[in-house]
């Protein structure tokens, strides 16, 4: 079986089934917007941390970033921030997300191109 390089990848891609399910679990699914929106963003969300804990790139951390920024303003860019549960689902959700994507970008050596290895000038 193959080591997993970061923990938090896994953890993404969990909180990408959560964003799938959550709509008939918190009882928004009748709003379509948000519906949608949390379920396309949990699978792509899903897809990347998942791809991201097999085959570790620097690029699948960044775009689970911008996932994170998406599913954070979504709710006032779709206008669905009246309906709270929804609200507070994407903004918990997003900040989850953003939080465990950049400290994989800000703790791997490899994704740092060797600057903590670099003496200071």
């Amino acid at each position: 079986m193959k080591h997993v390089k970061h923990w938090q990848d896994p953890v993404n891609a969990v909180a990408g089934v959560w964003l799938i399910v959550s709509p008939w679990v918190l009882g928004f699914q009748g709003n379509s917007l948000a519906m949608w929106t949390m379920v396309a963003t949990g699978i792509l969300l899903g897809a990347v941390a998942l791809g991201a804990t097999f085959v570790p790139k620097q690029w699948e951390e960044w775009t689970e970033v911008a996932l994170a920024a998406w599913l954070a303003v979504s709710p006032w860019l779709l206008d669905f921030r009246m309906v709270e549960p929804a609200l507070v689902n994407a903004v918990l959700v997003a900040a989850l997300i953003m939080v465990l994507a950049l400290w994989v970008l800000v703790t791997d050596k490899d994704y740092l191109g060797g600057a903590i290895d670099r003496p200071a000038h």
